[in-house]
This record gives structure tokens, sequence and C-alpha cells, in this order.
């Protein structure tokens, strides 16, 4: 029995596993019971993830993200799947240990993939567990939007298939608005760029949604390029395994006259409210939001979840760390809050 009783920071809180649920041979999928009281703090949009605390006997703990399957709208708990890798040391503890009834540390919803608008026309793409997002993504436009959803999901063998089931359904449910084509790697081999873009041709027009490993990812990026598919349509999940210690408070921070003399000021609009305050340029734009009480999104502070991303709308800031951002991101103005540093004198900047 794996069990927590109190949480290791102010954000995060203690969830009971009320539901494990075998998808294949080398995955599963984890139902989290959300009391009353927290159900505001868990409410999640499609397309986010969790980030949960799995115990390690070298460090400690490891944290780790997983999307969310589940969607808001026709689901009545969040569910996380997670599938193996060989070398994954939380996923593998996760599929090993975790039973119904045991607790675990988890950190509020967080992530911004997922679509502005459900009403689009989306066209989706998976890989592997990269299905997750997807997934939840699929199942929100079908129940609350207007669009047609195009899933193109890629896998190694038929057995590899997770949701398979649920798929089949939606899709007899759906028949006009939801098209579904799996892609078998030991029959087909792996997918290139030219393949998908003349697969995918007639859906140009719609909102692209990608998620799996690497090299599937660039196939995707690179067959929606040949079509010349704007990159304001284009959407990349990309997680990598966090270094840091997300459960553990921030130590406040401490300025200095020089650092506040030489301060930018920002102007920062999060839902749908806008705070004013100075940017010392020594300081992330997540440290000062969380130094003075602002609830901002964030889950590693390491540049390597995009928890935090943001728009700049005006003026110039730099980053430490902006790997998990593709160039074409940045050149839209996506920013790390957690990475951040004001250049220009104002910013503004907006998540």
């Amino acid at each position: 029995m794996t069990t927590v009783d109190v949480p290791h920071s102010s954000r995060s809180v203690v969830l009971t596993v009320s539901g494990v649920i075998e998808e294949t041979a080398d995955s599963r999928s984890i139902v989290f019971d959300v009391p009353d009281d927290l159900k505001e703090k868990f409410a999640y949009k499609p397309g986010q993830f969790l980030t949960l605390r799995i115990p390690s006997d070298r460090t400690g703990s490891v944290a780790r993200c997983y999307s969310l399957a589940s969607s808001p709208f026709t689901d009545d708990l969040p569910k996380v799947t997670v599938k193996r890798t060989s070398d994954g040391y939380g996923s593998n503890w996760v599929c090993d240990n975790i039973k119904v009834g045991d607790t675990l540390e988890v950190l509020p919803p967080s992530g911004v993939f997922t679509p502005k608008d459900l009403d689009d026309d989306l066209l989706l793409f998976g890989a592997g567990s990269g299905i997750t997002p997807v997934m939840s993504i699929l199942k929100s436009a079908l129940s609350q939007g207007t669009g047609s959803v195009v899933l193109v999901y890629a896998n190694r063998d038929v057995a590899s298939v997770i949701f398979g089931e649920e798929l089949r359904e939606l899709t007899a449910k759906y028949p006009d608005r939801l098209a579904v084509v799996h892609w078998v790697e030991t029959l087909q081999g792996l997918p290139t760029a030219r393949q998908l873009a003349t697969l995918v041709a007639p859906f140009v027009e719609h909102h692209s949604f990608m998620c799996g490993p690497a090299p599937f990812m660039d196939a995707v990026h690179d067959a929606l390029a040949i079509l010349n598919v704007p990159r304001t349509r284009v959407h990349a999940e990309v997680f990598n395994s966090l270094a840091g210690d997300p459960f553990t408070d921030s130590a406040p921070v401490e300025l200095s006259e020089e650092d506040s003399a030489d301060a930018a000021t920002v102007e920062v609009e999060l839902d749908g409210e806008v705070h004013k305050m100075d940017w010392p340029r020594k300081q992330t734009l997540v440290d000062i939001m969380l130094a003075k009480g602002i609830d901002v999104p964030y889950s590693c502070q390491e540049g390597e979840c995009g928890s935090c991303a943001c728009t700049v709308l005006e003026g110039k800031v730099e980053m430490d760390n902006s790997e998990i951002l593709d160039p074409e991101d940045i050149e839209n103005g996506y920013v790390l809050g957690c990475q951040s540093h004001p250049v220009s004198d104002f910013v503004k900047i907006e998540f």
C-alpha cells in the first residue's frame, strides 16, 4: 500500500486512487477521487496534465508529468494514463505499484496543450502514449463542439493501441464528425513526413494537435510544413523528465536595492485580471509573481514542462532555457515564465 498523509508543499494535495485500469499489457490508467473541497482546484481543460510525486529509494522522490486522458465534460473523475518505457523509473513504478485505495501527492492540473475553441475542426496526431492528451481533446470536442475531428494514431503493433474500444464506440456514436486512422508500424513501417502529408492533405484547414515520441513529432511537423499549414494552427505537447522538485515551496525572493532600482515594469494578464509590478532583471517572471502572492501557473521552474508558457504582447524578454519551445513558438511570442528575464524597460505578458 502506497500511503501519503501530508503534502510537501502548499500547492500540492494528497488524492486517493479510486480506479486502476489495465489499458494494454504495458499501460495503466489511474483514476483519482477528488473531494468536493478540491473540485475547483482540480478543474481542468482538455489536454492538460497532472504532476505526480513518485517515491524513490535514491532521491526520496521524483516528479513526473502525466497527461489527463479523461475529459472534464464526459468523465466524472480525472484519469491519467501511463505507459511503461524501458528506462522510465516513474512509469514503471506507477504500473507496478499503484492500487485502488493508495494515496499520491499531486499538483493541480497544468499545461497549455488545449484548444481555444472546441467548435474548431481538429486534426489530431498521437503515437503510443501520446494519445493521452489527444484523447481528452477528442472526447471534449465531440461532446461540446460542432466541428469535425480527424485522428491519426500510430502504434508499434495492434496490441499497443490504447483506448481502442473507446475509439470504436466514439466513431460509431459520431460517424459524421469523427474519423480515426490507425498507423501500425509492424504493418506499414514508420510514417514518413511525405506519407503523413498525403494522408492529411484534405484537412489542412483544421487546427493540428500532436503528441508522441520525438521522431514522430518531427515527421508530423515536416508533413504540416509540406502542406504550408500556418504555425499558428499547429500545437505540440512535449514532456521532459523533471530533475528538480516542484513539491517544495519556493524560497521567498530577496532583492537588493540595486536590483529594485534597475527593475523593468511588467503588466501581466492572468485569468481576466491585470497585474502591474516591478520586474527586477535577475528574477524570473514566476518568481516575482509568487512573491506578490499571485497564483501563477507553474510546475517545474526548470523550463521542462511548459506549465508557465505565456505570450509577450509588448517588450522583450530573454530566457535561460527554452529548449521545450519550438523556434516558431518563440517567434510567435511564446516564452516560459519560469525562465524569462526582462530586456526592455516595459513588458506586457498574457497567460
